[in-house]
């Protein structure tokens, strides 16, 4: 409602401020704005069209950053072109009409169009979707504008009323959009989840037979209530891991598994067959189609979540049918506006329109390409064998092998990376003032780096995982093993009674110890095998992206003071290595930070004013060190965070 406000009183303003210029500017820029307003936003929502569902699996940042631009200026660049065209039906000078504005006034239900269409993205971000209201208010009032431009500008000619079907197919994707939005808000996320109240067996019912039998001299006795028989579990056999499974299977149990654990995404808990099921199934397989189904399970998610998956994969007939309405709509506004006499039209505005209505068929057409080589249409089609089917399939892969549609690509295989030392060590030389900090603070947040991940981190998260889960036989044990946080690893290498603190503390306290304790470790231990060299990069990859977590998405950890220590712990990194600037290094810093004497406890001198942990992990990496000289071991380094 903010930018609707705000492009009114910018376009007020600008007709104002044309007072000041000649005549022939005034008229060059009314007839120019407009279209390259329309420009504006049909590149927008060719952007998100292409860019939405690549987020999934693109890892550059260019991505991101273009992608959030173009969701951004989407809704205000619609607003401002239809307070454009709102005032542009007269003469900024003369107050006459304008001849050129019917073709212009025609845009309007264009702009709708292009704000509501993209199917790969409806929202940027999970808050988006709790504001569905506030979008459906503001599309509502957009469209009204829309409704007053083709009115005021009616002249009753065939593209005026090539206007209405337009403005038809706005309004079924703007319901499309909405209802996106609406189910994939919180609250009806879970509430579509819960199921239908049952009030079990008639209990009054029950006793009232009870009382009467018992009354008649029968003896009752009463057994537990079984309802479903026990199934033996299948980790009992030592079959040997299944390496491959098809694609189509891999579809199904990601479909499967989708529909079971989308109940977290809404903090609703499982049932413990649920958690039976895929225990059984990652026992049974490998690593590799482990990670291939979770990364399918995911991509369901995700396209719940941020796109229009719900709407266009729904099994309603409405909703398909009102995309074909949608789809034949353009179509034919299209082909029509191609053959209705244009004499009385400015060659530049046909030219235009024919462009736009142009490019709006493509991208439909592109959207029906991605709509059939999605991993919904194909886990549908896996359940039917026929010609067309084939002839589908055939299709989707030819078109792949030409790269005319996304690859079928489910994540980046990349994982973030924050690293403590080296951002402290860039804002050491950093120039003072309020200014400055703000941009560095708001930069901070893209001051990370992505890697890809190594087969290797793969192969050891799933092996521990496995290993911890065939202990886990109940809900209970379930709970206890993932509350043990790293003290399991520690007791079995035997060193809980000098490490065990590290553990017991908060977990963000405990996360920012073993990062800075593990990136000292890893540069100034020397003499390592290859295999040790690889075990050391991969136990850095965890310990740099769990502080990623914690800086740049603390919403997936557990509630703590994680930026607060954050925070103060580089507070003290920074003056440290301002008192010593000779430091430029990350090998440097780790250097003197482990001279520093620690005999004292930090908190003993710190207290509560600060909540700093910087010489906590110097105490942490200096017993390491030893644990290391003296038993001629290494310590697994980062084992914590994936128990």
């Amino acid at each position: 409602m903010l930018a609707k406000v705000f492009s009114a009183l910018i376009v007020v303003k600008r007709r104002s401020l044309f007072q000041h210029f000649p005549d022939s500017f005034a008229r060059s820029w009314n007839l120019w704005e407009p279209r390259a307003l329309v420009f504006l936003s049909f590149s927008l929502q060719t952007a998100l069209i292409f860019l939405g569902n690549r987020r999934k699996y693109k890892h550059q940042m260019w991505v991101t950053v273009v992608l959030w631009i173009a969701y951004q200026i989407a809704d205000w660049a619609t607003n401002f072109s239809l307070n454009v065209l709102s005032h542009g039906q007269v003469d900024c000078k003369t107050n006459s009409l304008d001849p050129n504005y019917e073709t212009m006034a025609f845009w309007a239900p264009l702009f709708l169009v292009q704000l509501c269409s993209p199917d790969t993205i409806t929202a940027y971000s999970l808050e988006d979707n709790e504001l569905w209201f506030r979008h459906l208010f503001s599309v509502v009032s957009s469209f009204a504008v829309a409704i007053y431009i083709i009115n005021r500008s009616w002249t009753g000619s065939l593209v005026d009323y090539l206007a209405i079907p337009m403005l038809v197919a706005g309004m079924i994707k703007f319901a499309e959009r909405n209802w996106v939005q609406y189910m994939a808000s919180s609250d009806q996320f879970r509430d579509s989840m819960l199921p239908r109240p049952d009030a079990g067996p008639d209990y009054a019912k029950f006793m009232d037979a009870y009382s009467a039998k018992e009354s008649e001299g029968f003896k009752i006795i009463r057994g537990p209530l079984i309802e479903t028989p026990t199934e033996e579990d299948p980790f009992q056999s030592s079959a040997a891991k299944i390496n491959n499974i098809p694609d189509e299977d891999i579809l199904d149990c990601a479909y499967l598994f989708f529909d079971t654990f989308k109940k977290l995404f809404a903090d609703l808990i499982l049932s413990f067959q649920d958690y039976k099921k895929s225990r059984s199934f990652f026992h049974k397989h490998s690593c590799k189609v482990a990670f291939q189904v979770i990364e399918v399970e995911l991509g369901f998610i995700y396209d719940v979540l941020y796109t229009k998956a719900i709407v266009i994969y729904s099994r309603s007939g409405l909703a398909l049918f009102l995309r074909l309405i949608s789809l034949s709509l353009v179509a034919c506004v299209f082909c029509a506006f191609l053959i209705i006499h244009r004499h009385n039209f400015r060659e530049t505005n046909v030219i235009i329109t024919c462009s736009l209505l142009g490019g709006a068929n493509i991208l439909e057409f592109y959207e029906v390409i991605l709509f059939f080589s999605s991993d919904w249409t194909m886990h549908w089609l896996g359940g039917h064998k026929n010609l067309l089917v084939d002839c589908i399939n055939k299709t989707i892969y030819f078109l792949r092998c030409w790269h005319l549609v996304p690859a079928n690509k489910r994540w980046s295989d990349h994982m973030a990376e924050y690293n403590l030392l080296i951002f402290c060590l860039k804002e050491k030389s950093a120039t003072p003032g309020q200014i400055q900090k703000f941009i560095r603070e708001n930069l901070k947040r893209f001051g990370y780096k992505s890697k890809a991940v190594p087969s290797e981190l793969k192969e050891l998260i799933f092996k521990l995982l496995t290993e911890k889960s065939r202990s886990a036989k109940s809900i209970k044990e379930c709970k206890q093993l993932c509350a043990l946080r790293g003290s399991l690893v520690l007791e079995t290498m035997g060193c809980l009674d000098q490490l065990g603190w590290s553990v017991e503390v908060e977990f963000d306290q405990s996360i920012l110890i073993w990062h800075i304790a593990t990136d000292m470790c890893y540069h100034l231990s020397t003499n390592s095998s290859s295999a040790e060299n690889s075990q050391r990069k991969i136990s850095k990859m965890l310990s740099d992206y769990m502080l990623y977590l914690l800086v740049m998405c603390p919403f997936m950890l557990p509630n703590g003071i994680g930026q607060i220590r954050f925070q103060d712990t580089c507070a003290e990194a920074i003056n440290f290595l301002r008192e010593r600037n000779s430091i430029t290094e990350v090998y440097e810093a780790c250097t003197e930070l482990l001279q520093v004497n620690t005999k004292v406890m930090p908190s003993e001198v710190k207290g509560d004013r600060s909540k700093s942990v910087l010489f906590d992990a110097c105490r942490l990496a200096k017993t390491l060190q030893n644990l290391e000289t003296e038993r001629q071991w290494k310590v697994p380094i980062g084992s914590e965070f994936v128990t």
